[in-house]
């Protein structure tokens, strides 16, 4: 787009700064799950399963894995964050895999093996609000008008 001065202004597309702050709030948030006080039971912190004790805000059970599988959604979502296309496809996709996740920890007891994540309640709700979340962020951002895309 030229601008009055005839120098032109790139805008970046709004899927992009989307996919960018999800990014950073996953690297943000697999940070944290570090952070001993802001993890409360961090002595409990294991590699994966359900025996990890050890809770993000007190709320959400987590573990090494677990942190480490949220670091790497937030490196994904920064690296395709850089085309429209990418951050698209990081947003829906990803969005998918959250919801697939939410199922999985409606299905899986809690206090089994199958529970590798590990997962609780708090763990299912936020995996649904992120699913939802990320899908409707990557359709409705690159949305055209009429209905084309």
């Amino acid at each position: 787009m030229a601008g009055r001065s005839g120098t032109t202004t790139a805008r970046k597309h709004p899927v992009r700064t989307a996919a960018q702050v999800v990014g950073i709030a996953f690297l943000l948030i697999g940070a944290l799950g570090f952070v001993p006080g802001i993890t409360t039971n961090y002595d409990d912190l294991q590699f994966a399963g359900h025996e990890s004790g050890a809770e993000l805000l007190g709320l959400f059970q987590v573990s090494i894995l677990h942190n480490l599988v949220h670091l790497a959604f937030g490196v994904a979502g920064l690296a395709l964050a850089r085309t429209v296309s990418g951050a698209r496809a990081f947003l829906i996709g990803g969005g998918a895999i959250y919801l697939l996740l939410w199922l999985y920890g409606l299905v899986v007891d809690h206090d089994s093996a199958a529970n590798f994540v590990p997962l609780n309640d708090a763990d299912n709700w936020l995996h649904l609000f992120l699913g939802v979340g990320m899908i409707g962020l990557g359709l409705a951002l690159t949305r055209r008008p009429g209905g084309r895309r």
